[in-house]
């Protein structure tokens, strides 16, 4: 058998990817296997934000609002190409929360993460200005806070490119079936399209996100676990609602709130809801009670009434929660725990819950746990090492400079490239149109250096594509694809 591995990371959500970066930052071996695509599942069916969570103070997280506000502060310097600051509008109606409690709760919010970059929240009039873009007349004052909006599906995959350039390998379309301990390692047995084979680590992280159970329940020594809660949550896609580029947060009369976000320059991004999920996680839908349920917020706030028949897409994910014993799935904390295993086999960590905006401190945290079992580390790093791409002081200076540089791009274009590769953009620019800007050298390089092999991979999760790319596009795409798959 080959040398082990010091870790075998399970998993290729933001999670994952983003221990195996870090590991193989510090100079351990690292293997990460996921069973589907990268971000094929809870990590590319968010709502698309790096945030503090203002909804958590309401349950007292305190801690887990100051560490993501300082994320979200990280990330934005690490990531410009991936996040960027989105103000958002919070209209006041009667019968939600009193205004006080809104203040407070946007004071805190202002203060508990050592806010450096984005602007203070503030109470607005919400008449004739451009806060009130598409709400229905009667609403008359609010608040505006900032945070900042993130392509999560990205986000991982360059977690990914990061670990694999420090040394990583990243094996998707591999699943785990099992583990055992003998002679002081574990020995994993693994899966794919060319078969079984048997890999030897130091340590496992169980980083499987809704399956973090269903792995525990693969390894006979593993402690046993009170199983995570299952939550779903499901968006909407709608033609865009309203001019302007902040979004709105919206109070629902049980107590949720739900986000209207600018989406992909010709709709709006609506969600989410909080549903316990009892089913297969690889395969969640939206169903109709959640659709009225995102229409009614809509149509409580805005001057344009919608509906089902006005959804041209929807998602939804799974989000694998740490159950705390709450009695409602929106009170469930989304704060993480780390979990080794029992005295007998502790190296093994699982993963249960976390949000996008703290996985990296969260990288962190799991390193420090089964440092004692692994060989010397460097110290942590990521704090100040820019997302592959993501070295540029200036993002609106970098963008004008892709502009003059390669005149021939289309702006929509330019800017999708640019916020999708950063200063790796250079790699993608060229090649025969497939359209919608789409070119085989893109193509080529997301197959060579991201893992994507089928054309969902390549237009809902690394480019995000999917809702503008016609059917005779896909089908150019996909054949090229197979074309490349048997040349």
């Amino acid at each position: 058998m080959a040398e082990p591995y010091d870790i075998l990371v399970i998993g290729g959500g933001i999670n994952g990817t983003g221990i195996a970066r870090d590991a193989a930052g510090r100079g351990l071996s690292v293997l990460l296997v996921e069973q589907d695509d990268l971000a094929s599942h809870t990590s590319s069916a968010s709502t698309k934000l790096i945030h503090g969570g203002l909804r958590y103070l309401e349950q007292y997280e305190f801690r887990l609002v100051r560490e993501s506000l300082h994320e979200r502060e990280t990330l934005l310097a690490l990531a410009p190409h991936l996040i960027e600051p989105l103000t958002f509008v919070l209209p006041h109606r009667h019968g939600t929360r009193p205004a006080w409690l809104v203040r407070l709760g946007l004071f805190l919010y202002d203060h508990l993460g050592g806010r450096r970059t984005l602007p203070g929240s503030r109470g607005v009039s919400l008449r004739g200005t451009r806060w009130a873009a598409g709400l229905a007349p009667g609403i008359s004052r609010g608040f505006v806070y900032a945070d900042c909006r993130v392509d999560d599906a990205r986000l991982v995959a360059l977690n990914a490119v990061g670990a694999a350039e420090r040394g990583a390998t990243i094996a998707t379309r591999t699943r785990f079936l099992a583990a055992r301990r003998d002679g002081g390692l574990w020995h994993a047995t693994l899966a794919d399209a060319a078969g079984e084979r048997i890999v030897a680590a130091r340590a496992l992280v169980n980083a499987a996100g809704p399956w973090v159970g269903a792995v525990l329940g693969a390894i006979p020594a593993a402690a046993p676990e009170r199983p995570p809660r299952l939550v779903k949550g499901s968006h909407i896609i709608v033609p865009r609602l309203f001019e302007g580029g902040h979004a709105y947060i919206l109070q629902n009369p049980d107590g949720r709130i739900a986000f209207a976000i600018p989406y992909q320059g010709r709709f709006t991004l609506v969600g989410t809801t909080d549903v316990p999920w009892h089913g297969d996680p690889a395969s969640p839908a939206i169903d109709p009670a959640e659709t009225a349920y995102l229409c009614d917020a809509i149509n409580r706030y805005f001057a344009r009434r919608i509906g089902p028949e006005d959804v041209v897409h929807s998602f939804a994910g799974i989000r694998p929660l740490y159950d705390d014993g709450s009695d409602s799935a929106s009170r469930v904390t989304r704060d993480y725990v780390l979990r080794l295993g029992m005295a007998e086999a502790p190296q093994l960590l699982s993963v249960f819950g976390g949000k996008i905006t703290t996985y990296r401190r969260l990288a962190e945290h799991a390193l420090d746990k089964l440092a004692p079992f692994l060989p010397p580390m460097a110290p942590a790093w990521t704090a100040t090492a820019p997302i592959p791409g993501g070295d540029i002081p200036d993002f609106t200076g970098f963008v004008a400079e892709v502009r003059r540089r390669w005149p021939a791009l289309d702006d929509a274009t330019a800017t999708r490239l640019a916020h999708a590769y950063g200063t790796r953009i250079a790699h993608v620019i060229g090649g025969e149109p497939l359209g919608g800007g789409l070119t085989t050298r893109e193509v080529d390089y997301l197959v060579t250096r991201e893992w994507a092999r089928t054309a969902e991979d390549i237009l809902w999760r690394r480019t995000k594509l999917g809702l503008h790319l016609a059917p005779d596009a896909v089908a150019r795409l996909t054949a090229y694809l197979e074309g490349k798959r048997h040349g």
